[in-house]
């Protein structure tokens, strides 16, 4: 865009003294003041829905205006950015938990804002609940990565014992070779059966030694890195 410059000092040929050719106005430096004016506004942007070139420039309005004042673009960055700072902050307050399944890098360096600790190394997390000893206090730690198993016994009394149970065994003896054949006698022969009772008739009991193996009472697990906000 252009600007109108006038080129003839009209108000100068008012005090030259009559006769002087250059009093007089003449039709060429009029027509040259009007394409001058005509350029300069050829060259300007209409009121109503205008079409701009180049870079234009405006006023950037103060944060949170909210009239129907044109918004630069600076005025976009910063409105921008205290958004994006304001959400970060709603979702991360003072007490979250932030985790990162590959940059070891701080949340106070990845995110801008806050401070933040190291968290739960080697634990997982679980939810409290007031209804168990072991989960009703926040950042209460408990619960061990290695099966134990303690020493314990196991023992049956007689009342559910085999009370014992009967095998019977005949045996035969025979008198037949005492007597020759054909002496006339008769053949004689004893049958005794013998009975013996075997079974756990007393109370018996079993002892079994505790045991400790590392690393067996893992749940289902992945690794990641965990931060605390603390201020």
């Amino acid at each position: 865009m252009s600007n109108y410059s006038k080129t003839t000092d009209f108000a100068a040929k008012d005090s030259l003294s009559t006769g002087n050719a250059n009093k007089i106005v003449k039709g060429t430096e009029i027509n040259d003041e009007f394409s001058a004016i005509q350029t300069a506004v050829n060259s300007k942007a209409n009121t109503n829905s205008p079409t701009l070139t180049g870079t234009p420039a405006a006023p950037t309005a103060s944060a949170a205006t909210n009239t129907t004042q044109i918004s630069t673009t600076a005025y976009v960055t910063t409105a921008i950015a205290s958004a994006v700072a304001a959400v970060k902050l709603a979702l991360h307050p003072v007490g979250s938990i932030y985790t990162q399944a590959a940059v070891s890098t701080n949340p106070s360096s990845l995110l801008g804002f806050g401070t933040w600790e190291a968290f739960g190394a080697g634990k997982v997390m679980v939810g409290i609940g007031g209804g168990n000893a072991a989960f009703d206090t926040l950042n209460e730690t408990g619960g061990v990565a290695d099966s134990i198993i303690p020493a314990h016994t196991h023992t049956a009394s007689s009342a559910v014992t085999d009370n014992g149970h009967a095998h019977s065994m005949t045996h035969k003896i025979g008198l037949d070779g005492l007597f020759p054949q054909g002496s006339g006698s008769s053949t004689a022969a004893n049958y005794n059966t013998n009975t013996a009772v075997t079974g756990i008739s007393v109370a018996t009991t079993i002892n079994s030694v505790g045991v400790s193996v590392t690393n067996a009472n893992l749940q289902p697990y992945i690794v990641v890195y965990m931060w605390k906000r603390t201020a």
